[in-house]
């Protein structure tokens, strides 16, 4: 299926590994010029080589997001890129449970997860407004609904990216412009657990394909009628809400 993306370009941050690079990945097949972002200069010109691969436009921005104004100037090359999508993928992974976890982790969790999708989407929207069509897609996690004893800290501050989409969604109605989450459940990189719980598996664990999939179907025109959504991909692992 075309999914229309060609001559579209697309922010993908936190893309220099992982379920980031097959989005930026899966993206640049569908035609989407892409601009790479990763703290890894080596490893983010790893995967805008593998992007440039399909024939598109490739480019690279480094920069940590939590670091005061990076995300900004990230958004802003962004804009200069012309990146009309914006994937929020960026985001530390850490385990913890109440017993052993401590202010910093809290603090830190939400300051990883959180806050650099807020400063990013801020900084980048006006643009999108302004050209009357646009995408923002989070990346959540199956854990906002059923969080692990282990995952405390990251469980509630996906679920943080989960609410505010919601919120975007409703105050960008009627722009052009959508905002959807999608929730993966346990997926597995070379073999290594990226998210879930290592004690629950679905039929099979989840690739970060499968999250790329659903990711350039909410980035694309045909899901011009989709706004507000958590499409969970999680191999059936949560249930029912």
């Amino acid at each position: 299926m075309d999914l229309r993306l060609a001559g579209h370009g697309a922010l993908v941050t936190g893309s220099s590994a992982g379920i980031g690079a097959a989005i930026a990945e899966t993206l640049a097949g569908e035609g989407c010029d892409v601009l790479v972002h990763g703290r890894d200069a080596a490893a983010a010109a790893a995967v805008a080589e593998q992007v440039a691969a399909h024939g598109v436009r490739a480019e690279v921005v480094l920069g940590d997001l939590t670091e005061p104004g990076v995300a900004e100037q990230v958004a802003v090359t962004a804009r200069d890129f012309g990146a009309r999508i914006l994937v929020n993928s960026a985001g530390p992974f850490a385990e913890h449970d109440w017993e052993t976890s401590g202010p910093a982790d809290w603090r830190a969790a939400f300051e990883g997860n959180v806050l650099p999708t807020v400063r990013v989407t801020q900084t980048l929207l006006p643009s999108l407004r302004q050209h009357g069509w646009g995408r923002v897609i989070t990346i959540g996690s199956r854990a906002q609904r059923t969080p692990p004893h282990d995952t405390v800290t990251y469980s509630a501050a996906r679920a943080a990216v989960v609410n505010m989409t919601t919120s975007l969604a409703h105050h960008l109605a009627g722009t052009g412009v959508t905002a959807n989450c999608v929730s993966p459940g346990i997926i597995v990189t070379d073999e290594e657990r990226i998210d879930g719980s290592a004690g629950e598996r679905p039929g099979r664990p989840g690739r970060p394909e499968d999250i790329a999939a659903a990711v350039a179907y909410l980035a694309s025109p045909l899901a011009d009628y989709v706004n507000g959504i958590e499409l969970r991909v999680d191999g059936g692992i949560t249930g029912s809400p």
